[in-house]
């Protein structure tokens, strides 16, 4: 259907005629515009949604149905991804009308409280990292890990070595994610041993070189793991010409040693632990580094300057992406930011304060040692696995198969991960610390 003005009727903002299509499927050889998309039959949309039609009470009552089928399970659930419990204030501060949208602040005049949020996230990433750069946030945490592959092959460019080294005990998600931003840029991907589940510095020794871009390690790991020799991976980076990258959270930076005294130069990692909870699936991506590497980080940094009545305003000092400058100088095409969960987790940071934050941490390590001691036990039962220090999680080795005893778990109200056939891993914070007794009464009945 076409509209008076020779436009075809419907979106104002479609500025194509009849005759432009036209001239256009022409031009590339085609029929329609149809021809260009290639949808199975399967999912190809017919023209009905085929759901019926209902009003809002039906509507209301029909979800609440649906809700109700979900299992009411206690989480143990970690692996990158930790709850804790955030305060009723970053729900009402952060939904207000100013502040409820993941959009770019790109209008500094109308946005300067959102701006000052962003800006104060970045302020408390570098004293937690150690590192004078932090942008205002990243997809999530194996987005920045990939953004920082691509960081080191862009510093090494034109020198020989596109790989990337990441521990054993990486997380499938983030190894998936770092696989296909890296099969684009033409980059490898290696993989060093674990040594009772840290790094196993002899096997990394022999297998960075030259061919090395960037040695990557966490702590603590996707099993809870805290790294004890840090320095000492940092410093093989090094002398093979690689950037050293560490992921980390923000509760685990407020324990555990200081990124950049031990040699880091990015850190990456999730900032979702704070301010969001359970999120099933929604992150927000930590991305620190040094300044030498400012002009090379992706996404976006918010920085002071002054207005002209000379008050301090906020406002984007830095954009990196295509959109933004010229396509070859450009770092990363990511887009539409987590700007929202950022404020939300600077919200929440914030009223920790420097203290209570440092106590959640020191909370993370004790917890774990306690219940990982109780479990231990258990007849049926060796925990933790590995013989080091843990934050929030560790794993258990079952005697029984452990898929047996996870859904045995679950039917009596609690939700763990089964690693393997005899491997369990079980995350304790302050959201389930209070079940933790439970949980071990559990164990008992079912191992």
């Amino acid at each position: 259907m076409t509209a008076g003005n020779g436009r075809r009727a419907g979106s104002p903002y479609a500025p194509h005629t009849d005759a432009d299509e036209a001239a256009m499927l022409d031009a590339i050889g085609v029929d329609s515009a149809e021809a260009l998309f290639d949808i199975p039959e399967e999912v190809r949309f017919d023209g009905e949604f085929g759901i019926d039609g209902m009003d809002e009470q039906e509507l209301r009552q029909s979800l609440a149905d649906l809700f109700a089928r979900n299992e009411d399970l206690t989480e143990f659930l970690g692996r990158g991804h930790h709850a804790h419990y955030v305060p009723a204030l970053v729900d009402d501060l952060s939904r207000r009308s100013e502040f409820l949208t993941s959009y770019t602040q790109y209008q500094p005049e109308i946005a300067q409280g959102f701006l000052q949020v962003l800006f104060e996230y970045q302020s408390m990433l570098v004293e937690l990292t150690g590192l004078p750069v932090a942008n205002c946030s990243m997809y999530d945490a194996a987005t920045a890990l990939a953004e920082a592959a691509l960081l080191a092959n862009r510093l090494r460019r034109g020198a020989s070595g596109h790989r990337v080294l990441v521990p054993e005990h990486l997380h499938e998600g983030r190894l998936g994610v770092l696989e296909n931003y890296l099969d684009g840029a033409d980059m490898a991907i290696g993989e060093y041993p674990m040594d009772d589940g840290a790094v196993d510095i002899d096997a990394l020794s022999d297998l960075v070189d030259d061919e090395t871009v960037m040695v990557y390690a966490e702590s603590p790991t996707v099993r809870g793991v805290i790294e004890e020799r840090l320095t000492g991976i940092g410093d093989l980076a090094h002398e093979n010409d690689a950037l050293f990258c560490l992921g980390s959270d923000l509760v685990a930076l407020a324990l555990l040693e200081e990124p950049a005294s031990v040699g880091a130069d990015v850190v990456v990692g999730e900032a979702d632990a704070l301010g969001v909870g359970t999120a099933y699936g929604m992150g927000l991506g930590i991305f620190a580094t040094r300044e030498k590497f400012l002009r090379q980080v992706p996404g976006r940094l918010v920085g002071t300057s002054e207005d002209t009545a000379d008050k301090r305003a906020f406002t984007l000092t830095l954009q990196t992406r295509e959109q933004h400058i010229r396509k070859e100088r450009a770092t990363s095409n990511i887009c539409t930011n987590q700007a929202w969960v950022a404020l939300r987790t600077a919200m929440h940071m914030a009223w920790l304060g420097p203290d209570r934050l440092v106590n959640l941490a020191t909370d993370a390590v004790t917890d774990a040692r306690n219940l990982a001691k109780r479990l231990d036990n258990i007849s049926g039962l060796q925990a933790p696995v590995h013989d080091r220090h843990h934050f929030r999680e560790f794993v258990v080795h079952t005697d029984q198969p452990a898929p047996a005893i996870t859904n045995d778990l679950a039917g009596r109200g609690f939700a763990v991960h089964a690693l393997d056939d005899h491997y369990i891993q079980v995350c304790i914070t302050d959201v389930n610390a209070d079940a933790a007794d439970e949980l071990v009464a559990a164990f008992e009945e079912v191992a």
